[in-house]
Parts: structure tokens; sequence; C-alpha cells
């Protein structure tokens, strides 16, 4: 496989081509067939690559040629593929795939079909690149790419305004996070010499741990994880990213490319163990963003909301197993996030389907036994979201947990309360959502019907995988022997071994344990008790709601706050610097001269009279002049 990892990339790229270039003249059958095709390749070559890395322990590089050489900076455009980046090749192909597989049902009416899927084979490609790069560089092309890709799906529908206004709120803001890491790489190149991981990471390990230098480098890496993984405070552009069809949702907002930001702390953990720091401004700053938004997504009533506000929850945890240096931990939560965000996403657009496009869930009920299989597969998404034994989320999140309880009790019982919210407000979306009485209307429920079965089988295959995905980490508290763990310890072995092992007495464990579980099922219970049995319905818009639930629903004004301390000050500056200083200034100025030369010559063109006189005169006069100017220079 050493030879051939360039065409795990390359395939995606292949089919952006032939899709976009035959987007109106391929009939949509061949473009769903040739989109979904190539990653089904690429995947088939992941799946070989990883079992390669697995059987040798090696990891493979590929140097394809010299990019550059300036001075003493020297890039290669090479690829790495490691046991990190191994599982990352089999999330964004493999999970890719039946996201493509999906799209051809969900989009077949849709006029634009042809370059939605040249767009999502786009995406994979710079996806692809990200991952695989073998220096900052590359991986920062992948980062840009992606950004890109992201503006392109989430605005598809651009005739909208307000769909093409959250296309440009997800690049612009995830340009702020993009300014910090192309800082980094800067700063990477100054202090180590080379922005090579293999150069970098080696470099690192001969350094003692802290120095200015390490942590501004983090912090600024850190800064660019916070636009693409949506952390506070740049969190704002992902919930509104939802104007994208469902498929983007699953694939970008769910998947792929919001890990962006946990792969390449991840990749960098050696940088990030020796800048302890900012693994604790890390911690903080995940557990935050995972507590504010469960806050928002109580009491959210559009279903991809709802699953938005999930999504950057989720990164939260994350983002806290790194900054408490759990680095498997949170990796393995990318990897069974995958499968069960996935698959609630999809779901929830196999409900819009059926639904005939209707999104707010106070329209919806009583749709168990309409879309049985979509109402089975979105269960077990949810319980395994939940963090209930013995789906995926459960092996995931509690390994989070129980790494945050090690490093700070506080950060556990946040972690803990968070998780009840979490278990909360994913099954009172269930329960409004397939519970109950239908609510719609008589056009909509006439209209209701299972999707098709390329809609399905997708849902089916991700349910498996959140059922079975978290066996490859059960812990030995368990009885258990943890896969995942084992085979990245390559990765992060220089790490382990700084930060020391922090294990928990096996009593404390199960103790752990009990409790995030107990409050899952309460959880639960309570939503159960609320919107089931009591058959609450959330009020709608512009009926009064109690002020914390206003607070909740309203995502506490961040954006309406962001509006008035950002946008419109920088709108009062802009119209400052426009009309003050460009028009009156800089054109007033630039104006001016030319209005003074067309002012000077009306006054010196009266002296062209055509007097041949008044010539003769002047002429004498000049000279006169010069000979009187020559006389004072000689005395």
């Amino acid at each position: 496989m050493d030879k051939y990892i360039w065409l795990i990339p390359l395939l995606p790229l292949l089919g952006f081509v032939i899709n976009g270039i035959g987007r109106n003249s391929l009939s949509k059958g061949l473009i769903g067939a040739i989109g979904s095709l190539v990653i089904l390749i690429s995947f088939g070559l992941s799946i070989a690559t990883f079992f390669q890395i697995k059987s040798t322990g090696a990891p493979i590089h590929a140097d394809l040629f010299t990019w550059f050489s300036v001075g003493s900076l020297h890039v290669d455009f090479s690829f790495l593929v490691d046991q990190l980046s191994s599982i990352m090749l089999l999330i964004i192909t493999g999970v890719g795939f039946l996201i493509h597989l999906y799209s051809t049902g969900y989009m077949h009416d849709d006029k634009g079909f042809g370059k939605f899927f040249a767009y999502l084979n786009l995406f994979v490609f710079f996806m692809l690149l990200l991952v695989m790069g073998a220096n900052y560089l590359i991986m920062f092309i992948g980062w840009e790419g992606v950004g890109l890709c992201s503006y392109l799906l989430i605005g598809f529908w651009f005739t909208n305004p307000s769909y093409a206004d959250a296309a440009k709120k997800a690049f612009i803001m995830n340009r702020v996070g993009d300014l910090g890491f192309l800082i980094a790489i800067f700063l990477i190149f100054q202090h180590f010499g080379s922005i090579s991981y293999a150069e970098v990471f080696a470099k690192a390990e001969t350094l003692g741990a802290g120095g200015a230098p390490l942590v501004l480098i983090t912090i600024l890496l850190f800064v660019g994880a916070t636009g693409k993984s949506a952390q506070l405070p740049l969190f704002t552009w992902l919930p509104d990213a939802m104007a994208g069809p469902t498929p983007v949702s699953a694939l970008i907002h769910a998947a792929t490319m919001v890990t962006a930001g946990i792969y390449m702390i991840a990749r960098s953990n050696i940088l990030f163990t020796m800048a302890p720091e900012t693994l604790e401004v890390i911690a903080i700053v995940g557990l935050a963003t995972a507590a504010f938004a469960a806050l928002i997504a109580l009491t959210q009533t559009d279903i991809k909301k709802v699953l938005a506000y999930s999504t950057v929850s989720q990164l939260g945890y994350m983002f806290l197993g790194l900054g408490v240096g759990a680095y498997t931990g949170a990796f393995f939560h990318v990897l069974t996030h995958a499968f069960f965000k996935a698959l609630l996403f999809l779901g929830a657009g196999s409900v819009i389907h059926a639904m005939s496009g209707e999104q707010d869930m106070r329209r919806m009920g009583g749709l168990k036994g309409k879309i049985k299989v979509t109402f089975f597969t979105m269960l077990i998404g949810t319980i395994a979201i939940a963090g209930i034994p013995p789906f995926a989320g459960f092996f995931s999140k509690d390994e989070i947990l129980a790494a945050a309880y090690a490093h700070n009790p506080i950060y556990y019982v946040v972690g803990v309360i968070t998780a009840m919210l979490t278990s909360f407000y994913m099954f009172r979306m269930m329960y409004l959502t397939f519970w109950g009485k239908f609510r719609g209307t008589h056009e909509q429920e006439h209209h209701l019907h299972e999707s098709p079965s390329s809609m399905t089988i997708p849902l089916i295959v991700l349910a498996v995988l959140s059922i079975i995905g978290g066996f490859i980490g059960v812990p030995h508290v368990l009885w258990g022997h943890h896969e995942l763990n084992a085979f990245l310890t390559p990765v992060f072995e220089a790490s382990n071994k700084l930060m020391g092992e922090h294990e928990l007495d096996q009593s404390t464990e199960w103790l752990l344990m009990g409790i995030s579980v107990l409050v899952a099922f309460i959880a639960m219970g309570y939503a159960y008790s609320r919107y089931v049995k009591g058959a609450h319905v959330p009020v709608e818009d512009g009926e009064e709601r109690p002020a914390l639930a206003s607070l909740s629903y309203n995502k506490f004004y961040v954006d309406e706050l962001y509006d008035a301390i950002i946008r419109k000050p920088l709108d009062w500056l802009s119209g400052f610097f426009y009309k003050v200083i460009d028009k009156l200034g800089i054109d007033g100025f630039v104006n001016s001269l030319g209005k003074g030369s067309v002012e000077a010559s009306k006054s010196l063109r009266l002296l062209q009279a055509g007097n041949v006189g008044f010539y003769i005169f002047m002429m004498v006069a000049g000279i006169v002049a010069i000979l009187l100017y020559s006389l004072t220079s000689v005395i």
C-alpha cells in the first residue's frame, strides 16, 4: 500500500472533476454512482492501509514531490498514515460513503444534484488531505479546503437569503480561527526550523515543559481548533449551518469537519503536553462549551437545531478529554460520535423527508408507527449518545469523565450534569417526534411514508455501529481489553510517559460509571413523564415562556450580543472610514489636486490671448529677468 496511498484522496478529487464537468449532461443515476463509488474504493484502500499498519506497527510515509524550498524552509508534498490517521481515513471514507449513498435518495429531486455530489466529493478530498498530510502546511491546505466546501454546501440553496447568510457566517467565523492556526505555523517554523511533524515532534520531546514559545504556539493552534470545532466563543456558526441539506449536516457537522480541531490537537499531542497551561485552558473551554450548548438544546424545537447544539456539546466533551490528557478517550469519542451523530442527523433527514420538509417538532408526534425503520435506528442513536450501556457512547464518554475526575473532580461533576442534560434533551426530541398524537396537517399525515432503501440502509448500518462500536474500547474494569488504546499507543506514547498514569481504583471507576448511567436514566424518565405521560408540547413562538426557558430558547442571546459588541461597532467604524477617511480624506485630497489643476489652467489660459505685441513684451520681460538673475549671482 505504501506506493498507492495517494489514490485514497485522488479518487474523490477525480469524482469531483467528473461530476463537476458533467453535472448538466450526466444522468442522476450515473452521477450518484460515480460520486459514491469513488468514496467506496477509497474506503477499501483505507481498510487495506489500516490492516497493514495494524500488522506491521510502522507508519506509511509517501513523499510525492518537493513542493518548494525557500531559504531554510523545505516543504515536501508528502503523506503520513499512522495509527491515528488510519482510523480517521476509515471514518471519513466509511461514514462518507454511507452519506453519499443516503444522498442519492435524499437529493434525488433536487435540480443541483450533480453539483451537490461534486461538492461532497471535493469535501472528502480536502478532509483526506487534512488528515494524511505529513506537515502542517498540507494540513492547512485541507483545513482551508474543508472550510471552502462547508461554505459551498451550507449555502447550497443560496437563493434563500438566510441560507446564504448562514454560509457566509460559517466561512467568516472560521477565518478567525484559521488566522490563529496560520500564525502558529509561522511560529512553529521559527521555533523548530521545520513544519514537518517528524522533525517538530522529535525536537519538542527534548524540550522542558512550559516555556512561553510553546504556550503561545499551542494557544494559537487551539484558537484554530476553536473555530473549526465550534467551541466558545466561535460556536454560533454551526447551529446556523443546519441551513444546508441534511446529508451536509451529517457529513460535515457530525462525522468529519468539526472533528478536525480534535484531530489537529491529537496529532500535535506532544506540543500540548509540553504546555500544561494550554491543556488547562482547553479543558475549561471544552467543559464550558459542553454545558452551555446542552442548556440551549433543552428548549429548541427544530429537530436539526437540537442535534446541532448536541454536536457542539459533544465536541466540548472531546476537548475536555484532550485538556485532561485523555487523548485516546477524546479520539475514542470522535469515533463513536461519528457513528451515532451521523445516524441521528440522517434519521432527522428521514423524518423531514416523511414530513414533507417540516422540521418543527411541535408539528410532529406519533411517527413511530409510520416510519418504523427511522424510529428504531434513531432510538439506538439516542441511547448511544445518552451514554447508556452497552451502546457506543457509554464507553467513550465514561473514559473522558473518568479522566476528568482524576484530573479535577469539579470537571467530573459538571461533565455528569451535562451528560444528564444530554439524555434529557435527546429523549425529549424522540418523545416529541415519535410519541403522542400527530400534530401536523392532514396533508402531511396523508403523505407520511418511510424513506427509500437508499436512505434506510445507511441508517441500519450506522445503528449497528452505534451498538457495537464501543466494544473496541472496553476498559479493564469491565474485564475488557482496550484495543483502541493499545493500537494508538505509539502516537501518544511520549505524552503518556511525560504525564504519567492516573489510574483510578476499581471501586471508584464502578461508582463513577454507576452515577453517569443513573443520571442518564433519571433524565430519560423525567422526559418521558413530561412529554409522553404529560403530553407537554413546547409553546408556540410569541407565547410567553418562563424566564430561564426563554433565555435557553433564544440561545442566551449570544448572536445578539455579538451583533451589538462586534458587528455594529465594526459597521460604524467602516462607515466612518468610508465617509470621513476615504471620501473626505483620500478622495478629497486626490480630487482637490485635479480641481486645482483645472482652476490654475483656467487662469493661465487667459495669457494665451493671440496678441503678438503681448508675446514680444513677455519675451523681453523674460530676457530681462534672466539677465537680472545672472547679475545677482555674479555679485
